[in-house]
């Protein structure tokens, strides 16, 4: 299996960015965020077949769209009474925009099965690269502002009353995750990338008692669900993303189970 190149690409990354969605997605949990998880996954879709319309990368159409929404809806929903509201208009209308986009392309439709599927054992090198450089600068944006972004997740009160710039906290992390949204989809497809961001981090929170225990656990989540969705998909000629959401989705099956069987 390693003999090949383009399977090397894919483990390589796949690990990086199942390492940051395992940790991004611990956060998004603690924030009660995974209803924007998958506005952004929506959103993705649209700037993907905005790029494919644009003869581009879709990588880039992600990227542009889903940075720009993080940064709107982050500001549109700084009362928590208009969040929901704000997020399900952003969203609507990117999905309506996005079936525009892939309507008026003249590519074929293999495209848009990338687009909703991912296909990461069909990206080049220079793609590979690409997306390990984002994946290791989501990594690395959240190690630095670790401890100011741990304390507005897990108590908003306190990082309020020790006046931390709350808001703009928000819209930094909806910042990380768009980008971390956009390196996934390339893996799981646009319609699927909020299993890798809020799978394994909600199974974790059944498992670990600690953030940082919670941390280990949703990533290893996250690692053992690509590289086994990689391998399985090599063997049996059936699609990655397939595997992948099994994997998770049993992982979250057994987290609860034991959580209930531990009460």
């Amino acid at each position: 299996m390693f003999h090949y190149a383009f399977m090397q690409n894919a483990f390589l990354a796949s690990t990086f960015i199942a390492i940051a969605s395992g940790i991004v997605g611990v956060f998004v949990f603690a924030r009660g965020t995974s209803f924007l998880a998958h506005m952004l996954s929506e959103i993705g879709f649209a700037g993907a077949a905005f790029a494919v319309f644009l003869g581009i990368s879709p990588l880039y159409g992600m990227l542009i769209f889903t940075i720009l929404s993080a940064i709107t809806v982050g500001r549109m929903s700084s009362k928590a009474s208009r969040r929901e509201a704000s997020t399900s208009a952003v969203s609507s209308l990117f999905i309506g925009l996005g079936i525009l986009f892939l309507a008026l392309s003249t590519s074929s439709s293999s495209y848009a099965q990338t687009i909703l599927f991912g296909s990461i054992v069909g990206i080049s090198r220079g793609e590979i690269r690409q997306l390990v450089f984002l994946a290791g600068f989501v990594l690395v944006t959240v190690l630095l502002s670790y401890r100011y972004l741990a304390f507005d997740s897990f108590d908003a009160v306190g990082a309020k009353a020790h006046r931390l710039p709350t808001n703009l906290i928000s819209i930094y992390f909806l910042v990380i995750l768009a980008i971390c949204v956009s390196t996934g989809a390339q893996i799981v497809g646009s319609l699927l990338v909020f299993i890798l961001l809020t799978l394994p981090s909600a199974g974790a929170k059944y498992i670990g008692k600690t953030l940082p225990q919670m941390l280990v656990i949703s990533v290893s989540a996250a690692l053992i669900g690509v590289w086994a969705g990689l391998t399985l998909g090599y063997y049996t000629n059936w699609p990655v993303t397939f595997f992948i959401a099994v994997v998770e989705c049993l992982f979250y099956v057994g987290a609860l189970t034991y959580r209930n069987l531990t009460k």
